[in-house]
């Protein structure tokens, strides 16, 4: 017989809900990777934008709750999960952040791709989800897309960069995997919080010496970066809440037509044929796990049987 908090996770999950929310959170992360290229094109410094992508949500959140008089909604009973989870993302945040000034954005994206792989791995493996074969085919089938998408010639993918965003890709899972353990016992705003708030004093250490000197346009770039990384880590973090990491994290190939658009629109950049002979692959990738878990979710599961 199920267990009441078997029951009680069944009862909270929203799949289609969930991957609606990760859609979201690839339109406003797409968003904030866009001004972070941006911003380095303008002379400001990562670990700045680092600062200011994770110091902006934290005043936000507090403000926020302070002036609703919720402050009891950041209370805690995980601490150190918190603290780790702080480490490991920022990490991952500064490599996911670095890669894009180093590589265009439909590149930099593409690495991204080897997430799901890392993800569904994690999930299994830490959170003892189970994935099946459809799933684990379908993220074989993206990951070949991948594959295609980065072909042979290596000339877009400089070996400094390809190791940046491999990195990053590790980082972001195993973030991914925390965030969904977190989800189980704290909401998305407290998650969102402690991260921000834990990691930006350490960010600081990487202002000593930097210039300020911005004009209004750069300092506008700063804040949106801030704005848009809170509002896609609280609809990821959701989702997560909502959604098993193996069937939400595949939305985020959807990310390659973002950044394929902002690469053509801003900076004149169209990523090579294999591209779209890969996207389609990773596209069908996602829609197989998407179609797999709403049938999954709604097909009546046979009652316990009592002999």
């Amino acid at each position: 017989m199920s267990s009441p908090n078997a029951l009680r996770q069944a009862s909270r999950d929203r799949p289609m809900f969930a991957l609606g929310l990760r859609f979201l959170a690839t339109v406003l992360f797409s968003v904030m990777l866009l001004l972070v290229k941006l911003t380095g094109e303008r002379g400001i410094s990562l670990p700045e934008t680092l600062f200011w992508r994770q110091a902006l949500p934290a005043i936000a959140i507090f403000g926020w709750l302070a002036s609703r008089g919720q402050l009891h909604r950041l209370a805690t009973k995980r601490p150190w999960i918190h603290l780790r989870r702080a480490v490991i993302g920022g990490t991952g945040m500064f490599l996911t952040l670095g890669v894009v000034r180093v590589l265009p954005l439909a590149e930099a994206t593409i690495l991204g791709f080897t997430t799901p792989m890392f993800a569904v791995i994690l999930s299994a493996w830490m959170l003892k989800e189970k994935v099946g074969p459809w799933r684990w085919g379908a993220v074989l089938m993206g990951l070949m897309g991948v594959l295609i998408i980065a072909g042979p010639d290596t000339s877009n993918l400089p070996p400094f960069g390809l190791m940046v965003g491999i990195g990053a890709a590790m980082t972001v899972a195993l973030v991914t995997v925390q965030v969904r353990d977190l989800g189980r016992t704290e909401e998305p705003l407290t998650v969102v919080f402690y991260f921000s708030a834990l990691s930006a004093p350490v960010l600081a250490l990487g202002l000593i010496g930097n210039d300020f000197d911005h004009d209004v346009t750069g300092w506008l770039m700063l804040a949106g970066i801030g704005l848009s990384g809170l509002l896609a880590q609280i609809t990821m973090t959701t989702s997560l809440r909502y959604g098993s990491v193996a069937s939400v994290m595949v939305v985020d190939y959807i990310q390659l037509a973002w950044a394929t658009f902002w690469g053509w629109l801003i900076f004149d950049h169209l990523p090579p044929t294999s591209t779209w002979i890969g996207a389609p692959i990773i596209i069908g990738a996602s829609l197989l796990i998407a179609w797999r878990e709403h049938v999954r979710f709604r097909t009546p599961r046979p009652a316990p049987s009592n002999v």
